[in-house]
């Protein structure tokens, strides 16, 4: 997903330009301090106080002039409102979060305000079109055929939560004033890797597998999950 990420910010962007960046749901940094790592100012909002805790404990490791770039807050993604004035951001990401709201559509439109005109957001969201793949794969056949017909499910660490359809967030994209751009799928063939797994020798090999399947029909309509990028008008 970086490599996608880093794509739509190339594309979009002029060479060596300082973004402005929101990462909203955070969870422990990995994209706050990468985005940082390359230049960009970036703000990370986090209500977990646990992953908050990893995040600032990773980013005082990094030298001075990254931890300058940081900006760690601990807040409610349903809240940019109160945090930030609109039009604030170059870039909007929130991945691995919607799962978790039951009613998404505020969220989304307060990530289309606190984009610039011309500014990226970008979703990563569990592909509700999809849910059957991992059950299925697993020979839980049970649960494969309830999972063609809802968008709930369980999740690896034993939440019920939601999926999202392509179609349901293009619409809502349109909505906000940031239809979308490009998608690509995420995890089309590692889904079923157990947590924990070892990094297999042919890691890059992989990594160009998943990123071929990624934006190629029909391989990334069965991802596990989508990767949206909506552009503010």
């Amino acid at each position: 997903m970086a490599r996608q990420l880093d794509e739509q910010i190339a594309g979009r962007f002029p060479v060596g330009q300082r973004l402005r960046v929101l990462d909203v749901g955070m969870g422990q940094g990995t994209q706050a301090l990468r985005l940082a790592r390359a230049g960009h100012q970036v703000t990370g909002l986090e209500q977990d106080a646990t992953m908050l805790a990893v995040a600032r404990e990773a980013l005082a490791a990094e030298p001075e002039g990254i931890r300058g770039r940081v900006r760690l807050i601990e807040g409610d993604g349903r809240e940019t409102g109160v945090h930030f004035l609109p039009g604030s951001f170059d870039v909007v990401l929130c991945h691995g979060v919607l799962m978790y709201v039951e009613e998404p559509d505020a969220l989304l439109a307060g990530l289309a305000r606190m984009l610039a005109p011309g500014g990226l957001l970008s979703l990563l969201v569990r592909n509700a079109d999809a849910l059957a793949m991992r059950p299925g794969l697993s020979g839980d056949w049970g649960t494969t055929l309830t999972a063609f017909d809802t968008t709930a499910y369980t999740n690896r660490l034993g939440l019920e939560v939601r999926a999202d359809r392509l179609a349901t967030l293009t619409a809502a994209l349109a909505g906000i004033g940031a239809p979308l751009h490009a998608w690509y799928g995420v995890r089309v063939f590692t889904d079923t890797a157990a947590d924990g797994a070892a990094v297999p020798p042919d890691v890059e090999t992989l990594l160009a597998c998943e990123e071929r399947a990624g934006r190629t029909d029909p391989y990334r309509r069965v991802a596990a999950l989508l990767h949206l990028c909506g552009v503010r008008g």
